[in-house]
């Protein structure tokens, strides 16, 4: 077979001396689609699907990894604070995971900077730690979320950010420091101890060379030392951080990404001082999801193997897991979107969103769908 060389959508492939639409080549080549015939070529080679080739490979911890993506043709970009969902495949299985551009959104070379870190329950991140190297291919989204900067950007921003929640702010760092933002700004990274710290290099660089750029550690597992090598700040957040870090915080846009208690905790001080308003957060870790007692009703039925179970009102993925499944997920935020799966009958709640749904035979993520009465589903 001749493979068609990749054309913009809309225009032609010449062949024999004639000019095919694409959308007839690709009618040709199913029920596979022309991407899964080019990539035999190239996996870089696409017409539709969005891909990204590891050009890099940093470790700069002991479990984080930072790799440098060359997107297709497809990518449109992202702003400082996006995220995009990453799918590599794992043992023939394709996994499908978020993570946070670290890089500025103006990066000139058009590449995706990702700093992952490996989570002990992490089979995607644990995978991309141990085996990422130059040459790999992964499937890639375009950006999406509403964590981003303000347009125009504010005269003072405070940007904390908890573990691996440095990425996205970072990245709104980086793209400020390339539109030479005069601005005062200061960055409040909470880790367990210094070595914990990615990129801290780079930013102690940019803090020195920025007047208006303030770097401070507040470290939550490493105590005080009499030289100051143990941060600037110790322990876990309290509201007497917010004033030693930047003192005039009431006045300035807050961005805040971390674990779940951080940015718990950080809300109620922020709603506490009447400044919802002027805060911005983004979790990388689920909210805790609390049954509906009143809609814990019926049976949950698992069409792979013809089991039952009484619903207990969690979200039907968890009651997979307890029933002993193993259902493909990623985020369990409603966010990635890898763990759709077919409801044949009955009726969900999105737990997010408080949203019924009753029509059969419909895609739902079951990270978020809790049911409503029998549900029957295709797990």
């Amino acid at each position: 077979m001749t493979l068609l060389a990749p054309q913009r959508p809309g225009r032609s492939s010449r062949t024999a001396g004639r000019f095919w639409p694409l959308a007839v080549v690709e009618a040709l080549a199913t029920p596979h689609g022309i991407d899964r015939y080019l990539e035999l070529v190239h996996p870089m080679l696409t017409v539709r699907d969005l891909r990204a080739e590891v050009t890099d490979v940093r470790r700069s911890t002991e479990d984080t990894v930072t790799l440098t993506l060359r997107p297709t043709r497809q990518w449109k970009g992202f702003e400082a604070g996006q995220f995009v969902r990453v799918s590599i495949d794992i043992d023939g299985v394709r996994r499908t995971r978020c993570y946070s551009p670290a890089c500025s959104q103006h990066r000139a070379d058009g590449r995706v900077e990702l700093t992952i870190k490996a989570h002990p329950d992490g089979l995607v991140s644990r995978h991309l730690h141990a085996h990422a190297a130059p040459g790999l291919v992964v499937g890639l989204s375009q950006a999406d979320g509403a964590f981003t900067l303000p347009s125009p950007r504010p005269e003072r921003a405070l940007l904390i950010s908890g573990g691996s929640g440095i990425t996205p702010v970072l990245s709104m760092l980086r793209t400020l420091l390339d539109e030479r933002h005069t601005g005062e700004v200061v960055f409040l990274h909470y880790a367990f101890g210094e070595r914990d710290v990615a990129h801290l290099d780079e930013l102690r660089s940019i803090a020195a060379a920025h007047h208006n750029v303030r770097l401070v550690l507040a470290f939550t597992g490493q105590a005080e030392s009499a030289d100051g090598a143990g941060g600037d700040l110790h322990g876990r957040f309290r509201a007497q951080h917010l004033k030693a870090a930047a003192p005039w915080y009431r006045e300035a846009e807050t961005f805040v990404c971390g674990p779940l208690g951080l940015t718990t905790a950080i809300r109620a001080h922020y709603t506490d001082a009447k400044l919802d308003d002027r805060l911005h957060t983004e979790e990388f870790t689920p909210t805790p999801i609390v049954p509906t007692g009143g809609d814990a009703t019926g049976e949950l039925t698992f069409n792979s193997t013809g089991t039952s179970a009484a619903n207990d009102g969690t979200p039907i993925l968890e009651q997979a897991e307890a029933a002993g499944l193993a259902p493909e997920h990623g985020c369990r935020m409603g966010i990635c979107f890898s763990c759709t799966a077919v409801k044949t009958s009955g009726c969900t709640r999105n737990v997010l969103t408080g949203e019924l749904n009753s029509d059969p035979d419909t895609e739902i993520q079951v990270c978020v769908s809790a049911p409503v009465g029998d549900v029957a589903i295709d797990l």
